[in-house]
């Protein structure tokens, strides 16, 4: 998990630098078409069939899933563009106190006691957070960094839906990739796009790769580690953006900010641990 945490903010950096050049919308798809085009050969050649990823009967399911995470990708790589680093990632990463209230209400899941705690107290550091930084526009990129947050979660459930349908891991990833890549590719086509010069390449690629060599560790980390433990180290990815974002890009955030970031961390910490079921999901 600390692996992917690193990953997923150097990922962050990679955009940030490179959305100077290319739009939210472009720097999805090439984030997305290399990992699809990783995972659709992975999976080609170990069923042995090209069309092996497609075969699913709840496309519909996998419709939403991926819109959601699209829409909370283009949301994120525009804060990410116009915010420092940290505070772009705490606001995405707001994502689990959205997922243990639509959690609770969506799936009807029974949660630990505190949770109620854990999402009010969340959102006083997102106050925290915001309050020294929403001078002049910036309340724009700040408040589609929170709904990137929202819009993950929406993600996330859908997730556990898929998971109760019966379908696995790596279809679920593999159609997120796909409609985030056509997604990409629809906008650039009807919004325009920029012709990467060589120099682009290498942080495209690189955003590509990051993205994807993060979701194989995150994934490793779910699958042999505990739930609550890589749950709450995931919240070391505000930490490693700091550290960029201070060495790479100069960026002094005031002590308000600081606070509220650690209030926002600790608060989604507390939610992962709260949103353990009471009891046992039969499903």
């Amino acid at each position: 998990m600390l692996v992917a945490a690193a990953l997923f903010a150097l990922m962050s950096v990679l955009v940030k630098h490179a959305s100077a050049v290319f739009s939210p919308a472009e720097l999805v798809f090439y984030r997305s078409a290399f990992g699809l085009l990783a995972i659709w050969t992975a999976i080609a050649v170990s069923r042995r069939h090209v069309l092996a990823p497609l075969a699913t009967p709840h496309l519909r399911a996998h419709f939403w899933r991926g819109l959601a995470g699209f829409a909370a990708l283009v949301l994120f790589f525009f804060a990410l563009g116009r915010l420092p680093l940290a505070t772009a990632v705490t606001l995405n990463y707001t994502a689990p106190l959205f997922l243990a209230a639509l959690s609770a209400w969506w799936l009807r899941e029974r949660h630990g006691r505190g949770l109620n705690g854990a999402v009010l107290l969340g959102f006083v550091g997102i106050v925290l957070l915001l309050r020294p930084q929403l001078q002049g526009q910036a309340w724009l990129p700040a408040a589609a960094g929170l709904a990137s947050g929202m819009l993950a979660a929406v993600a996330y459930v859908n997730v556990k839906r898929l998971g109760r349908l019966g379908e696995p891991e790596w279809r679920v990833v593999f159609y997120f990739t796909l409609l985030s890549t056509v997604g990409g590719a629809a906008w650039m086509a009807i919004a325009g796009f920029h012709r990467p010069r060589p120099a682009d390449w290498p942080w495209l690629i690189g955003i590509g790769i990051t993205a994807t060599a993060a979701q194989l560790a995150l994934t490793r980390a779910y699958h042999r580690g505990r739930t609550l433990t890589v749950g709450s180290l995931a919240y070391t990815t505000v930490g490693f953006s700091a550290l960029y974002g201070a060495v790479l890009f100069g960026e002094r955030l005031p002590l308000l900010a600081w606070t509220g970031i650690a209030v926002v961390a600790a608060a989604g910490v507390w939610a992962v641990r709260a949103a353990v079921p009471s009891q046992a999901d039969p499903l």
